[in-house]
């Protein structure tokens, strides 16, 4: 009894101990740093290679001949540019040029030749200053449905003797337009730019109904920005207009920039 219990118990299976949690962690951390090693040992290789590799040993002499022959080839071929934009374009009208001579002083001085000399400055300025820019004759096939940035007729007022009061200038806007609120703001720049430059002061107690309504205004697009300025008086103001037409027409172009650019100008004041 006792030798085959023995016997029994000798070949018995016995259960496996089971693994502990430690192990399973060491197998699994030591597997992904096996990983590890081996993508930095790759990286350093790649890392090692790419320093050796230069282009003599890249490329062999022949293909690197063949590259640089078909590019001197190509030295000499021209590639399509785009088109530049037309400049913005401007219209200045020399008020009653081609027309009549306007006032006529005393002495024989024109206003349509007053007129001409300032808007030929002004288109000058505003020609180097990038503008496109159009010197239109009082009445101008041209005018007919004209469309630009903006339109701005010159003139002067009378060379006869008003009163003492009768100096300085005077602007009015549009009165046709499809945007009035634009054509007050060509005025506002105009006054104030002019007013700055100038010295003159705005004499808006004497705008008339010929520049409210000028004839103009009802012949350009409705979506032409449009205003006449009168420069000064031929009487009193003859000396700046006809002596210093660069200044007066630097006052003209620094109003017409402010209103192009978008720059502020004061709400306008009426002279007292």
């Amino acid at each position: 009894m006792t030798s085959t219990s023995s016997s029994s118990a000798s070949h018995r299976p016995v259960a496996p101990r089971p693994r502990s949690r430690l192990s399973r962690t060491r197998r699994t951390q030591f597997s992904i740093w096996g990983a590890l090693q081996s993508i930095i040992s790759v990286g350093i290789l790649m890392a090692t290679l790419f320093t050796f590799w230069t282009p003599a040993n890249l490329f062999s002499d022949q293909l690197f001949d063949q590259m640089i022959t078909a590019w001197e080839g190509n030295q000499g071929q021209t590639y399509p540019t785009a088109t530049p934009l037309p400049a913005p374009r401007i219209g200045i009208v020399a008020g009653h040029m081609g027309f009549d001579p306007g006032s006529v002083c005393e002495d024989g001085l024109q206003e349509a030749d007053v007129n001409r000399v300032i808007a030929a400055l002004v288109q000058q300025k505003l020609t180097d200053a990038g503008y496109q820019v159009d010197l239109l004759n009082e009445f101008d096939d041209r005018l007919q449905g004209y469309q630009a940035l903006a339109l701005v007729s010159i003139h002067n007022d009378s060379c006869s003797y008003v009163n003492d009061d009768a100096t300085g200038f005077k602007v009015a806007a549009a009165s046709a337009s499809a945007y009035p609120e634009k054509a007050i703001r060509l005025q506002s720049c105009l006054a104030d730019r002019y007013a700055t430059i100038t010295g003159m002061r705005y004499h808006a107690n004497t705008v008339t109904n010929d520049m409210t309504y000028y004839h103009a205004f009802d012949e350009i697009h409705s979506q032409t920005t449009a205003a006449i300025i009168e420069t000064g008086f031929l009487y009193l103001d003859r000396e700046i207009l006809t002596t210093n037409p660069n200044l007066v027409a630097e006052g003209v172009v620094a109003g017409i920039l402010c209103y192009i650019r978008n720059e502020s100008a004061p709400a306008l004041q009426s002279a007292p």
